[in-house]
């Protein structure tokens, strides 16, 4: 296990939104509970051109406050990590994007879009919630068996969001039909997180677990994910 990672966060930074203020903080959290150093690199979307931008970071965090400058700039750096086999993980507008990038990508959607920046598309596979989650907090259920209930050590998480988008139902069940699967719902039992099988580290989730980190606790997730980046 490397001793030291350096982290991409794929995103544009705006130091008023809470998310990119909670990052930092759960990655050193993370790393000093585990007993190594995690530095990170914000890798600004518009500045994503080619895989050279990011090819010798450990691991790729793509970071909720979408819409990003460069939708394409995301898609090219989530595509690189899931090809790649580099553990990467999205949250909030990182899950939308993964779904999206699989979509195009995996199943061959060229049409696949996200509802926020193409409201009129034919196959939105990120649609409006039917109630947006805004600074609002719930209960997750955590599938058994998966990367996500193993970080956490349990079924169960309450966790925190800030997003109006998620999976369109229209679409669902083929987009988790696998190797995507999903990972977690709500009471509503729509889902939460995704995870891609055969991979060492790829999991999305539409709440934001980061947040934590402005309550002192570090989030298992963020730990397993740098764990993952320095194994």
């Amino acid at each position: 296990m490397r001793m030291k990672v350096v982290i991409g966060l794929v995103g544009d930074y705006e130091p008023s939104v809470p998310a990119h203020q909670a990052i930092p903080l759960a990655l050193g959290q993370a790393g000093r509970a585990m007993g190594f150093e995690v530095r990170f690199e914000w890798v600004p979307t518009d500045e994503i051109r080619s895989v050279s931008r990011f090819s010798g970071l450990d691991g790729l965090w793509c970071v909720p406050a979408s819409p990003y400058r460069s939708m394409d700039g995301a898609l090219l750096a989530i595509r690189h990590a899931r090809e790649g086999a580099v553990p990467f993980l999205g949250t909030c507008g990182g899950f939308q994007h993964a779904v999206v990038e699989y979509a195009r990508n995996v199943l061959g959607w060229a049409d696949a879009d996200h509802a926020e920046t193409s409201p009129d598309a034919a196959r939105a596979v990120i649609a409006p919630l039917a109630c947006a989650l805004v600074e609002t907090m719930g209960p997750v259920r955590l599938f058994p068996g998966t990367r996500i209930a193993a970080a956490y050590g349990a079924t169960e998480t309450r966790e925190g969001y800030r997003c109006r988008y998620g999976l369109n139902p229209e679409f669902q069940a083929a987009l988790v039909a696998g190797p995507l699967r999903a990972a977690a719902d709500d009471a509503t039992g729509e889902v939460r997180a995704v995870e891609l099988d055969g991979h060492p580290f790829f999991v999305a989730t539409l709440f934001q677990p980061e947040r934590a980190a402005l309550m002192g606790r570090t989030p298992p997730l963020v730990a397993a994910f740098a764990r993952a980046c320095a194994g």
